[in-house]
């Protein structure tokens, strides 16, 4: 498997989307997805050329700064946020390694932009029996969870209910009785 291969899935593996080779090389080494993060979003660095295990990368658009650590390639790789509170505009990053330092960029969009893709899904997938497990009547298992419970339960509920009361309700009785007793 390529080295470019391995880095874009080290990237999905992440929960991003991949980063285009162009933006990968063109700087110096180090690489952020979503290309254009709005504040307060999730960012997947990717840095190359550097021979140590760990780096750490920093920028002043970060949460806090991101942890790297090598992937299957030899590429480091790690996870940071961007601060809530910046606008929009180019943010430098730079990475220790080691003995010499890489440097990039980050550009945030401005607060309510729509990123330039998508750091996790957007909608919602219905899961759960796959959409082929279907009930009597052709409900499918998602349609009856989302019609909750019927009358057959609530009878149940009800039955459980009165049964639990009515064995408190002896049990208590015996314990009175069993305490008036002289001993």
């Amino acid at each position: 498997m390529g080295s470019l291969r391995v880095t874009l899935c080290a990237i999905a593996a992440l929960g991003t989307v991949a980063v285009t080779p162009a933006a990968y090389a063109a700087d110096g080494g180090v690489a952020v997805s979503p290309s254009s993060p709005r504040p307060g979003g999730d960012i997947a660095l990717l840095v190359s050329g550097c021979r140590e295990k760990t780096a750490l990368a920093v920028s002043t658009a970060f949460v806090a700064d991101a942890r790297l650590t090598v992937g299957t390639d030899g590429t480091l790789v790690g996870q940071s946020r961007i601060r809530s509170t910046l606008t929009a505009g180019t943010y430098d990053v730079r990475v220790a390694c080691g003995d010499t330092a890489r440097t990039g960029a980050v550009t945030v969009a401005r607060k309510g932009a729509r990123p330039s893709a998508h750091a996790s899904p957007v909608a919602p997938v219905e899961a759960g029996g796959g959409g082929s497990a279907h009930l009597e009547g052709g409900l499918s298992v998602a349609d009856a969870r989302a019609a909750g419970p019927g009358t057959a339960h609530t009878v149940t509920g009800l039955v459980l209910a009165g049964v639990a009361a009515t064995a408190v309700a002896l049990r208590s009785a015996r314990r009175g009785r069993e305490q008036g007793r002289p001993r």
